[in-house]
């Protein structure tokens, strides 16, 4: 697990590490009062130029860290938000934390994040949890995609806002803000249908991730809805345009086989490859959708049709529900599921019967 953040130093466990120096510190060997270091901390005027510059003098001679725990008990809170994250450079989960700590900026939040690895578990996430709390942050963002399919428990006195699944926490508030996976299956593969499919095969993602679970489940309910036959799965792919290529070149060996939904839009590109090599234009012989929207679909061969999350209002929302949760303000009971649109392009068209 990585973390990054900026306090070494946290009231939350005494001895949990070394103490660095406080602003008693700071003011006795500036000769100056705390109220006057927390004016410099803070950029506060009233304070004479000679006096800011010998105070920050000090701080940097003593490594002092003015967003620690001395502050937050001066200010009632860290001003700082944690993100749990999977350290990944996937185009989901990476977009999902560049989108995060905007939003946090947006709305005057500086931003920390403890990063866990694909295997881990609910351990993984409690130890990130753990290294936030330690850190100090006055809320946390769950921006994790994998779980093991049990309800996660974690022990956090501050409020969670998960961007998948729930979590049941003990001791604080905590809310679920996401993109509508299932929905957004479901209207990939009704496209898919509309346009006189008799079925859709599924390129599915790894299933220890809810977003891939949630995708699965949005194509079999749009099928069963049709009265549409329910094709077998090929094996699951990793999200990754390798994985696609490898179920595609499956697929293509299919004649009945005329339109496809891959879970992500990388695995659509390799299904696109392995069906131009087997002989199987696209759209005139097999459709395909994706799903993401990542900034190279339009200038496929040719342009993908995908489904369109918006990750940036995912993360403006949950910023915000968080911050009003931290605030002491009522949160959503329910899920706030977030609508996702369908961007038609040339890679789907009518069967060719």
């Amino acid at each position: 697990m990585a973390t990054t953040g900026t306090e070494p130093s946290s009231p939350r466990g005494p001895g949990r590490r070394r103490r660095g120096p406080g602003m008693m510190e700071v003011a006795r060997a500036a000769g100056v009062s705390q109220k006057t270091v927390s004016r410099v901390v803070n950029g506060e005027p009233h304070v004479s130029a000679d006096v800011r510059d010998r105070v920050l003098g000090v701080i940097r001679e003593l490594d002092y860290r003015p967003n620690n725990a001395a502050r937050a008990l001066l200010m009632g809170r860290y001003r700082r938000i944690g993100v749990v994250s999977l350290g990944s450079a996937l185009y989901g989960p990476s977009t999902q934390l560049i989108d995060l700590e905007r939003a946090m900026h947006r709305v005057g939040y500086s931003f920390a994040v403890a990063s866990t690895l694909e295997g881990q578990g609910g351990a993984g996430i409690a130890a990130a949890v753990e290294s936030l709390l330690e850190q100090g942050v006055d809320g946390i963002v769950l921006s994790e995609p994998i779980d093991d399919g049990t309800p996660l428990r974690l022990s956090a006195d501050v409020p969670v806002v998960s961007l998948g699944e729930g979590v049941h926490l003990a001791d604080a508030p905590s809310t679920v803000v996401r993109a509508d996976g299932v929905a957004a299956a479901r209207i990939a593969t009704q496209h898919l249908l509309g346009l006189g499919h008799r079925t859709v095969w599924h390129i599915p993602g790894p299933q220890d991730w809810w977003t891939a679970r949630d995708r699965l489940r949005g194509w079999r309910e749009a099928l069963a809805d049709a009265g549409a036959p329910e094709p077998p799965l090929p094996a699951d792919g990793d999200w990754t345009p390798a994985s696609g290529y490898a179920a595609g070149r499956s697929l293509a060996q299919l004649p009945d086989l005329t339109a496809v939904f891959a879970a992500n839009d990388d695995m659509a590109l390799g299904a696109l490859r392995a069906f131009a090599e087997a002989g199987r234009a696209v759209p005139a012989a097999v459709s395909v959708v994706g799903f993401d929207d990542i900034p190279a679909a339009p200038y496929l061969s040719p342009p993908l049709t995908t489904v369109r999350q918006d990750f940036a209002a995912v993360a403006s929302r949950a910023v915000d529900v968080l911050v009003a949760m931290i605030e002491g303000h009522s949160h959503p009971a329910e899920p706030v599921d977030l609508a996702v649109e369908l961007t038609v392009r040339s890679s789907t068209a009518p069967p060719a019967f």
